[in-house]
């Protein structure tokens, strides 16, 4: 009894410290973008997001679904006690990790201009090459990580994801700035940015390697025979090759949907290689903030499968469905406040923290963008409960039906010289509608079940309507009320008019967003939208509902 708490326990600390790593890795990826666009220009900005999209996919064929696969294999192998069998494991899926990093390596350094030319923005060549070191070392780095998983240590895989992406802060924008300073050209002021990326994944392997010649020495010995080398790499990769084909449906989707923006912003709306970059680089500034709410996501999708999977086992399809219901309100509690302040405050927003770009451009597509980032939390979560629930093959074949949409939109809308890049944004929030709609009526009706989205959206999306108001409203008000004072006060680009300054700006911004939130919150509590279930999920969530006096 005793063991199976100590394991029970084991479980849901490894995971609270994973879910905390994934946090602080995504928001530092968010966050690292927000500089980094004041620092390089939009064309460069462009530049490093379309060699970032090739490097994706890479990884994603690489790497999408071996870790999980080896921290299986692993995990199961070490419950039978079979030590040479871990080993085994281990070593064949390192040799495999190895050559598909060193193949995926080859193919940036061999064809950078070629993979360029792909995408329809010839610039992108030298990050493409920057970022070829990265695929060397994040196949490895990946196999370590499903073996230390395997084994439910999962504090050396937060450690080194943290350095990864904090290396990548640092060093690109250190680089990105030194280039910038000795006045390079965009193409490789973006190379430098993105050549973080390579540096991180290099001293994560490293950090890595030392967690696992620690572990190694204090793995007793074991006396099992292994399977057949076939067996085990037959094993991996049915279990590998499913999981990496779902992976990669977004990837494919979003180097093909930058490669159809280039091409018809040049063949069809008239622009010029460097103009096209120049949009693309906006439009890439907006998709960085409309990133930022998917990352608060991470703790109901890793903690809804352990959850549902454990009263399915049980047969207590109620609690799945209430599980389910509960996951899907919290998601909307999040979600939904922050995809409408990001719409209605998106001008000032884009204004604080890229005060160089094309504002009334970059807040309306933003604007658009907020809605999007609703529907994209949505789809995450609703992944999550369906995977749950053994319904493996729906979120890929959902996946597919979006982002075919989005593609022909793009194709459709950006070749518009009137719409233009606005159609990106656009054809963004048709995809990931269309998949959480989707997601939304299959979990609707394959649950044994039925769950109430009246329970789950209705005060969410009453007391988010009520916030949105409140935001504009205050920031309106806020900004007359600063523009008045001439500290407050400076000239337009044109010179002909008064408009705030970027610390009238930050202060509008800034009162908005706390009235905002403080009203949210009020309506939350006073109409008893979340419960002590709903915070059940979250991290710290039974302190949380004490404090609110939550029943």
């Amino acid at each position: 009894m005793a063991n199976s708490l100590s394991k029970k326990n084991s479980f849901f600390g490894g995971a609270a410290i994973l879910t905390a790593g994934i946090i602080i890795v995504k928001l530092i990826g968010a966050l690292y973008k927000i500089p980094l666009g004041n620092i390089i220009s939009e064309a460069a900005f462009a530049d490093f997001n379309t060699a970032y999209y090739i490097y994706s996919l890479l990884i994603i064929v690489s790497t999408g679904g071996l870790p999980v696969a080896l921290s299986k294999m692993v995990s199961e192998a070490n419950a039978l006690g079979r030590g040479n069998q871990v080993k085994k494991t281990f070593r064949l899926a390192l040799m495999t990790f190895c050559s598909l990093g060193i193949l995926c390596c080859l193919i940036m350094v061999r064809f950078p201009n070629q993979l360029a030319a792909l995408m329809n923005n010839s610039h992108s060549a030298p990050s493409i090459l920057a970022l070829a070191p990265a695929l060397f070392f994040i196949c490895p780095l990946s196999a370590l990580r499903g073996y230390f998983q395997g084994h439910s240590l999962m504090a050396p895989t937060a450690v080194s994801q943290i350095i990864e992406a904090a290396c990548k802060l640092v060093i690109g924008l250190v680089l990105a700035s030194f280039l910038v300073s000795r006045g390079s050209d965009d193409s490789y002021t973006a190379a430098g940015a993105i050549f973080g990326v390579s540096v991180g994944c290099a001293l994560a392997m490293v950090y890595m390697l030392f967690c696992y010649r620690s572990h190694w020495r204090t793995v007793p010995a074991s006396n099992d025979r292994p399977s057949h080398s076939r067996e085990i790499l037959s094993t991996l990769a049915k279990l590998a090759i499913p999981i990496t084909l779902a992976s990669s449906v977004i990837a494919i989707a979003n180097i093909l949907d930058t490669s159809i923006t280039f091409g018809r912003l040049q063949d069809a709306a008239g622009f010029s290689e460097d103009e096209a970059r120049v949009l693309k680089g906006v439009y890439d500034k907006a998709l960085t903030l409309y990133n930022l709410p998917s990352a608060f996501m991470t703790p109901l999708t890793v903690s809804v499968i352990p959850a549902v999977s454990a009263a399915r086992a049980v047969k207590n399809h109620r609690l799945g469905a209430q599980v389910s219901e509960t996951a899907l309100r919290t998601t909307a509690l999040i979600a939904i406040p922050a995809g409408v302040g990001l719409c209605v405050l998106s001008q000032p927003i884009i204004r604080l923290l890229y005060p160089t770009t094309d504002v009334a451009l970059a807040g309306w597509m933003l604007s658009v963008l907020g809605m999007a980032s609703i529907c994209v939390c949505f789809m995450l979560v609703c992944n999550s409960i369906m995977q749950a629930h053994r319904l493996v093959t729906l979120p890929m074949v959902t996946t597919i039906v979006g982002c075919v949409a989005k593609i022909v939109l793009t194709y459709v809308l950006v070749g518009n010289s009137d719409i233009n890049i606005r159609g990106g944004s656009i054809s963004t929030l048709v995809c990931f509608g269309l998949i959480a709609v989707l997601d939304l009526v299959i979990i609707k009706f394959a649950l044994p079940r039925s769950l109430s989205y009246r329970r789950v959206f209705l005060k969410p999306a009453l007391a988010a309507a009520v916030m949105g108001v409140a935001a504009w409203a205050v920031y309106g008000l806020a900004s007359r009320i600063l523009l008045s004072l001439p500290f407050f006060q400076t000239l337009s680009e044109d010179g002909q008019t008064q408009v705030l300054t970027g610390a009238g700006n930050a202060l509008a911004v800034a009162g908005a967003i706390g009235i905002g939130v403080a009203i949210y919150f009020a309506l939350i509590l006073l109409t008893r939208a979340i419960s002590k279930e709903d915070l059940s999920l979250m991290p710290k969530g039974d302190k949380i509902a004490k404090l609110l006096r939550l029943r």
